[in-house]
């Protein structure tokens, strides 16, 4: 209670003379250190917080320290952000991004860029808060008698009110916070998990290399394995790409900078640390499963499940308490974040927020009843989706994350290297189709391929359709 006491105070005082800008792009003076402090937790949230330490060593895809393949190539795609998005967003003095898009191709392709950035960013905002809601219900819930429907509306309740008001102002603050606490809760798991196992610090590192869980690269499996590490690395380059720099949510703690300088040390500050922050995480799951085999403990079947497991049950009472502030730092870094994001491109994408003839009154009144509307969409489909996943959370989220950004990864791409123009009505049949088509080819690879498996790499299949289908509709400028 005292975390959520302080988060609100965080939220009291930064939403203080808040108004409609304030919300949407906290007037455009954060300190650029806040948000790169504040976007690892982002970027990382509860999924990462289990599902990383889980899948370490579950064995198949994300095994061992292979991963780390993929933030490698997170660093590519950050240049790229920094480099060439970075300076399109703040010359065209954008709230939402997406408003890049009817700029350069017009009305059909400027929402369709944005339906699929909120389609997005509700299932990723999903998958986040179901595997949180997951944990709290399992192991806070249910001793209560607490039922998992009561469990997650208090989830986006808490969010909802210290957000609602201050939004991406508050967020900044809060995300730096809740930043701070997950890393600490890390740092601090792996400190007592090697005290039980009788290793000192010095002792760690060593102890972790020469385990069987931490070979980083995978060359030898060929394009068939999923962890090979051209596919992880390439993939990776583009998750960072789309999941950061073509997404609102990402973005628009970014354009809250106070110039586009500061913007951009902001992402490469960002990109350093996530390394060691990755890392970190890693290393937390091999200790996880050295500690299960000395304990003697049996792997749960979901793998998610065996970081809380050991924290909660098997280490001192006083871990269970770090555990359960760095799971809820690491949910709500992301999860708050969502919410705004979500109310920002549905505001200014779909209702014409900036309107001049609207009331600050009036803007207030839409933005608030946006704001409460997506809160409710989580929940169902948070509810609904706990009845179907029946696998790692970090696996799913990579897989849909292809899916539904390859459209948006095709349409930037297309526009900012081609000065082609375009149908635009006919965007929205191509970018329906590319996703099909993807899903077709991706879940018959081997048939058509033989070995070859495109697995994470389906993004950039999704993309390339889509970029062929707008060639396809358009004519020279």
């Amino acid at each position: 209670m005292a975390y959520f006491v302080g988060l609100y105070l965080v939220s009291f005082f930064t939403s203080k003379n808040s108004d409609s800008n304030t919300f949407f792009s906290a007037n455009k003076n954060s300190p650029w250190i806040l948000v790169a402090i504040g976007m690892i937790g982002a970027s990382l949230s509860g999924v990462t917080f289990i599902s990383i330490p889980g899948v370490v060593g579950a064995g198949g895809y994300n095994m061992a320290f292979s991963y780390m393949q993929m933030v490698f190539g997170y660093l590519v795609g950050y240049f790229i952000i920094a480099t060439v998005l970075m300076p399109i967003y703040y010359k065209l003095n954008l709230i939402s991004i997406y408003g890049y898009l009817e700029q350069r191709f017009g009305f059909y392709s400027y929402k369709t860029g944005a339906f699929y950035f909120i389609v997005s960013r509700i299932i990723g905002a999903t998958f986040r808060l179901f595997l949180v809601s997951m944990v709290f219900h399992q192991f806070i819930g249910e001793p209560f008698g607490i039922p998992l429907w009561l469990t997650v509306l208090l989830t986006i309740i808490l969010i909802w009110i210290y957000t609602y008001k201050g939004g991406i102002k508050t967020i900044v603050w809060t995300d730096t916070i809740q930043t701070v606490c997950m890393l600490t809760a890390v740092i601090l798991s792996i400190y007592f998990i090697g005290k039980e196992m009788d290793l000192g610090l010095t002792d760690l590192i060593p102890t972790i290399q020469s385990s069987e869980y931490s070979q980083m690269f995978f060359w030898e499996g060929g394009w068939a394995d999923a962890n090979n590490f051209f596919k992880q690395f390439i993939s990776g380059a583009l998750i960072a790409l789309v999941m950061t720099g073509l997404d609102q949510d990402m973005m628009q703690k970014n354009l809250t900078c106070r110039s586009l300088g500061d913007a951009q040390k902001n992402v490469f500050l960002f990109s350093v640390i996530l390394i060691f922050a990755n890392l970190l995480f890693l290393s937390l799951g091999a200790l996880l499963y050295m500690y299960a085999d000395f304990i003697q403990l049996a792997i749960p079947e979901r793998s998610d499940l065996l970081y809380p497991i050991i924290a909660l049950e098997h280490l001192p009472p006083f871990l269970g308490i770090v555990f359960i502030l760095g799971l809820i730092a690491a949910a709500y870094s992301s999860a708050d974040s969502a919410l705004t994001s979500l109310t920002t491109s549905f505001c200014f994408d779909f209702l014409d927020f900036d309107k001049k003839d609207r009331t600050e009154k009036e803007k207030k009144k839409i933005r608030i009843l946006v704001h409460i509307a997506f809160s409710f969409i989580l929940y169902v489909i948070i509810l609904i989706f706990s009845t179907l996943n029946d696998t790692a959370v970090i696996n799913d989220l990579l897989v849909w994350a292809g899916y539904t950004y390859g459209p948006l990864l095709g349409l930037f791409a297309f526009g900012i290297f081609t000065k082609r123009k375009i149908i635009d009505k006919l965007v929205i049949p191509v970018a329906i189709i590319a996703p099909i088509l993807s899903y077709l080819i991706n879940t018959n690879s081997e048939l058509i391929f033989g070995d070859f498996k495109i697995g994470s790499l389906v993004i950039a299949l999704n993309g390339f359709l889509t970029f062929l289908g707008l060639l396809a509709i358009s004519k020279s400028a």
